[in-house]
């Protein structure tokens, strides 16, 4: 008889996380909707987080291990990407756990995923002081990044935009995001649902990404010039000048005042028509 493919792959980047694994592991087993798939992605721990995970293997046959020396939580992430074997991909953190026991399921029943390759909701969280963050837009994605632990993506969008850029230490998923945000040929929806609680002790809530603001400005320029409103242009063009400013990166600081100028020219010239 066939093995029957799981819908949702949900992919557990791990190192040292015995402390809070079992409350993630807890909140997809007391799921509602079964037909899932856990990848444990750990990158050598050196504290129980193996003796842990070979544990609930034996109450949850659905959870895989696999545990090697990484380049950090995307390289993790992107090993989940190539073992798993669901349709629909859900990166969870070691210390976050689903809203609801009947997230997935409510994720699954609304019609209108059927034709989507990205579906995001909200997370809960003390650190956003409750619910984060409603819908986003074009000028939105600038500023704020969708948290990947309110994102399911199709594992088909990574054969078409590619995996986590292993440049961007932090921020690897924002550059994503707004990959897909920015793309036409990706179907995306917002639903008005809390997915998870997300623990503000992630490696991308405690950690700056320098290579990430260095290259912000000119991946929106890339991406979405054609979509982001100038005025929002123009503040990312700003940030990007109070960077290169500190850095003396003289070249990119002329470039950016060029941008800056045209874009300004740009404005004034839709007010006045």
């Amino acid at each position: 008889m066939a093995i029957k493919k799981p819908l949702f792959s949900i992919i557990i980047p791990t190192y040292n996380s015995q402390k809070t694994l079992s409350v993630a592991l807890d909140s997809i087993i007391n799921q509602t909707f079964k037909n899932l798939e856990v990848l444990i992605i750990d990158g050598l721990s050196t504290d129980g987080t193996i003796e842990i995970v070979e544990k609930y293997k034996q109450r949850f046959n659905a959870i895989r291990s696999f545990s090697e020396k990484d380049k950090g939580i995307y390289d993790a992430m992107n090993k989940g990407i190539t073992l798993a074997n669901g349709e629909w991909l859900f990166f969870m953190g070691s210390d976050d756990f689903f809203y609801e026991g009947t997230t997935l399921e409510q994720v699954i029943n609304n019609e209108r995923i059927n034709d989507k390759s990205v579906v995001y909701g909200n997370v809960y969280s003390e650190r956003f002081n409750g619910v984060y963050d409603g819908e986003f837009n074009y000028a939105k994605i600038t500023k704020k990044n969708i948290c990947h632990q309110s994102v399911f993506f199709r594992k088909s969008i990574f054969k078409q935009l590619g995996d986590f850029n292993l440049k961007y230490k932090s921020h690897a998923d924002w550059d994503h995001n707004m990959r897909w945000f920015f793309s036409t040929k990706v179907k995306s929806l917002y639903i008005d649902q809390i997915i998870a609680n997300y623990a503000d002790n992630g490696f991308s809530s405690l950690n700056d990404d320098e290579i990430f603001k260095a290259d912000k400005f000119f991946r929106l320029l890339i991406l979405g010039w054609d979509k982001v409103p100038l005025n929002q242009l123009i503040v990312n063009c700003n940030d990007s000048i109070s960077f290169f400013k500190k850095e003396r990166k003289y070249f990119k600081l002329i470039i950016l005042y060029g941008f800056k100028f045209t874009f300004k020219v740009l404005n004034n010239f839709r007010r006045r028509v």
